[in-house]
């Protein structure tokens, strides 16, 4: 027995030492590409020295003598810190992901190659002015250098992802570039699934017309009433598929789309003249809202051009500050959510399947054929089949299976799949303007995604433009857009593109203020409606709100308007659901529904709406919205109910107004008793409170939003792994909601509906009164290396609502930096 004891102990030792060694190895081959902030490179593809300055935030300051070596030192630190996010987001462009992570992500590069990204971008290269193509080389020239040095001086690959993933890399193309922002444009898109989902809840209703209250317009003058989408299409509703089936769209984190419907873009942005301005300066904010992610999409960055030093966030893979500032100018995006998709139906000629129907007869479509290499299987063929308005896309995609009848097909028209998409061009040309006149004119050349441009300037002027393409239609266009339409009728063809002066414009308002929450900015008939689907109902009545407030606003009023979490929604809603509740009822014994209920009941009664990570209320008022809008639905619907998940306020608000019939919705369908909404209401509360018990105990008062609402940075490829999930993903406790300025936005389903998964990863605010007061900061940190003390080191400022220095003068960038890298000419 002592020799076993013995033996066993050597063997147990051995094993440990062996472990021991793995983690070592494994953790020093992986710092390997932790890059050295301090070092100096020769390089060639230069004219004279470049200088990266990494202030202690790690955010670069790239001085050379001429632009070229400015965007070169741009690329080469790109790559340094973002190697790995920037190959990714170019496989998924390029419908390649499957090349390595195999059949899990076939599907997305199916969707990718029928958008045929590649073929846009590289059409769009020529597009692009001769000085927009050196820079985007230069920038190629900068990334392609330090992967040369990844390899002569082996330096870990470059990202320890590719110590488990296919190592080889092609080098940086300025197609490449573009095919990010395409990338983008994708991740921002709406309309598509908006067009889809409307048509499937047409189809399952019903009564049709109630579709007004389930995917409201936003308040405002409405459309004339359209029809529903079976009778549109001349087809029986039986030929369809079960529309109220349940949802299937990806999950994949790899997915641009894979939030789900409505969860596109968001942002916030807003400026105020010298006369708003307590300091005297023109003041602006800007914080887009996109999924969270690790590392964030952003990377701050200030560059030093021949016409001034410019800084601000940039995407990793272009070349190019989205939101900014120089010494001049100030400018920020939020999603416009402007109409620029269009689905069509497209009839198959039954003694031909290779031709589709137009409105000139029959007419063959454009194929060709495609090979997806996957990892570990054979490859699979796919056709690619393009019409007139644009490529076919399968079934599997988007649900749009459920709403394509039988001997047909649906294609999409995108604005973003032109071959003369220069929107990274708008960006360069804005990175040098000078006044607000120059600004705008830059926004001419922005395609896709369409967005709204907010300028500052250090003359005191203000100005919000939308910029992207926005589709010609016509007046007869069946749908107007807001579903998929039959693509063989004349009147639903888009004629091309508007002029960029359709596109709204507002400049120096008498109020001194411009905002956007992504809310309706015009009231416009159709086609020139810029769109029926808006990202916000709720924000801007907040916003406008702290605005009017104060005669005069700060930096500081600014950053706390940035910051506010408290929520229009609650505030609405509260006093409409809970009014037959509220002070009601003999009191309940301890331990039951009912006393649960009242003490719920009293909490809500007594909180201002302000979603703190500290209190229960906005947990309770959140399951309560999302059990009670589920309830309203689910008879109605089925399980299209799925899809419905995330709380709609005016869908609410409209039953429990009784907005045109509206309150029909609380009757329950099956049932022989007619329930009212405050039955509805009470029953939805206690099955909310039943959920929260299961998951945080009975003791009400000691539930916290921020134990549901933390803040979730996914690595989009290891973040569901257990080996390195612990490592890879950044969770935070919250504030904030999905109706709140500091905008937190929850899934609304699966095991933790509650998590913030699309906020404000970028935060800035501008002050020309005092330009170098100006601060920003991201949601994680700058570099993309899971073992970098820079990886999440941004993270618990931007949690606390803090922010970092954002300025221009180089003195202040060099105090207290932690290192400064020389690039060199080598001969």
């Amino acid at each position: 027995m002592v020799t076993i004891l013995r033996w066993l102990t050597r063997f147990v030792t051995v094993g440990v030492g062996i472990l021991v060694v793995v983690v070592i190895l494994g953790w020093w081959m992986a710092s390997r590409s932790i890059p050295d902030y301090e070092a100096d490179w020769d390089v060639r593809g230069i004219d004279g020295q470049v200088q990266i300055v990494r202030n202690t935030a790690a955010v670069p300051h790239i001085f050379a003598l001429t632009d070229h070596d400015v965007y070169y030192g741009l690329g080469f630190a790109h790559a340094q810190d973002r190697l790995w996010q920037m190959l990714m987001m170019r496989r998924t462009a390029q419908g390649r992901l499957s090349e390595v992570f195999g059949p899990r992500t076939l599907e997305i590069d199916d969707l990718m190659r029928r958008l045929d990204f590649t073929t846009h971008a590289r059409a769009s290269l020529d597009a692009y002015s001769d000085d927009s193509r050196a820079i985007f080389q230069a920038y190629a020239d900068g990334v392609n250098a330090w992967l040369r040095l990844v390899g002569s001086e082996a330096l870990g690959r470059g990202a320890p992802e590719l110590f488990l993933f296919e190592p080889e890399i092609a080098p940086w193309r300025p197609v490449d570039s573009i095919m990010v922002s395409q990338l983008l444009a994708l991740e921002l898109a709406t309309h598509h699934e908006n067009e889809v989902l409307r048509a499937r809840a047409s189809l399952a209703l019903p009564e049709p017309a109630r579709i007004a209250d389930l995917m409201p317009d936003a308040p405002g003058t409405g459309a004339a009433e359209l029809g529903d989408f079976a009778s549109i299409l001349e087809i029986p509703r039986t030929m369809f598929a079960d529309a109220s089936a349940a949802p299937s769209w990806p999950r994949d984190a790899l997915h641009p789309n894979w939030q789900g419907v409505n969860r596109g873009g968001a942002s916030n942005i807003w400026a105020a003249t010298p006369a708003r301005s307590a300091a005297g300066g023109a003041l602006m904010a800007s914080d887009p809202h996109l999924t969270l992610t690790a590392p964030s999409l952003w990377y701050l960055v200030r560059l030093e051009l021949a016409t001034g030093g410019v800084i601000g966030a940039s995407i990793p893979g272009t070349p190019a500050i989205l939101n900014g500032r120089s010494e001049r100018l100030s400018w920020g995006i939020t999603s416009a959510y402007l109409d620029d998709i269009d689905l069509y139906v497209e009839q198959i000629n039954p003694d031909n399947p290779e031709e589709y129907r137009t409105p000139d007869g029959w007419a063959r479509f454009e194929t060709r054929r495609e090979i997806i290499e996957i990892a570990g299987e054979a490859p699979v063929t796919i056709t690619l089949r393009n019409t007139e308005n644009g490529p076919v896309i399968p079934g599997g995609h988007w649900n749009i299976a459920a709403v394509t009848p039988p001997g047909h097909v649906m294609s999409m028209r995108w604005t973003a799949l032109s071959d003369e998409n220069t929107s990274i061009q708008a960006a360069l040309r804005l990175m040098r303007a000078r006044t607000i006149e120059e600004g705008l004119d830059a926004g001419e050349d922005f395609v896709a995604p369409s967005a709204n441009l907010m300028l500052a300037s250090d003359d005191g002027r203000v100005a919000m433009q939308l910029i992207g393409h926005m589709p010609w239609r016509l007046v007869e266009h069946e749908t107007e857009a807001r579903m998929p339409s039959r693509g063989w009728i004349a009147g639903n063809r888009w004629q091309g593109i508007t002029q960029y002066f359709a596109n709204p414009t507002f400049l120096d308002p008498e109020s001194g203020v411009l905002g956007n929450t992504n809310n309706k900015m015009v009231d416009r008939e159709f086609p020139l409606h810029v769109s029926f689907l808006w990202g916000d109902t709720q924000r801007i009545t907040r916003l406008s709100r702290l605005m009017e407030v104060r005669e005069v606003h700060t930096r500081d009023s600014f950053i706390e308007a940035q910051l506010d979490t408290v929520s229009p929604a609650a505030r609405n809603l509260l006093p409409l659901v809970a009014r037959e509740l509220w002070f009601t009822g003999e009191p309940a014994a301890p331990g039951t529904a009912e006393r649960r209920r009242q003490r719920a009941l009293a909490l809500l009664a007594n909180w201002n709406g302000e979603m703190n990570e500290h209190l229960p209320e906005p947990l309770i008022f959140s399951a309560w919205m999302r059990h009670l809008q589920h309830r309203l639905i689910q008879d109605d619907i089925g399980p299209l109910a799925e899809e419905f998940w995330q709380v709609e306020p005016i869908f609410i608000e409209r039953v429990f107004r009784d907005v045109a019939g509206a309150s029909i919705w609380c009757d329950v369908r099956p049932s022989t008793i007619e329930e009212s909404c405050t039955d509805i209401a009470r029953i939805a509360l206690d099955e909310a409170l039943q959920d929260l018990s299961e998951r945080y105990g009975d003791d009400l008062e000691s539930w916290r939003w921020g134990a549901a609402h933390e803040a979730v940075h996914e690595h989009p490829v290891l973040g569901d792994t257990r080996l390195f999930s612990w490592i890879v993903n950044i969770r935070q406790a919250t504030s904030g909601g999905d109706f709140t300025l500091n905008r937190g936005a929850s899934p609304g389903t699966g095991p933790e509906p509650y998590l913030n998964t699309h906020g404000a990863g970028y935060r800035g605010v501008y002050d020309f009164a005092d330009p170098d007061s100006s601060v920003f900061i991201i949601s994680t940190g700058q570099s993309g290396h899971p073992l970098s003390p820079h990886y999440d080191d941004l993270g618990e400022l931007w949690r606390r609502g803090e922010y970092v220095p954002m300025t221009l003068d180089p003195d202040l960038a060099r105090a207290g930096n932690i290192g400064i890298s020389v690039l060199r000419p080598l001969d």
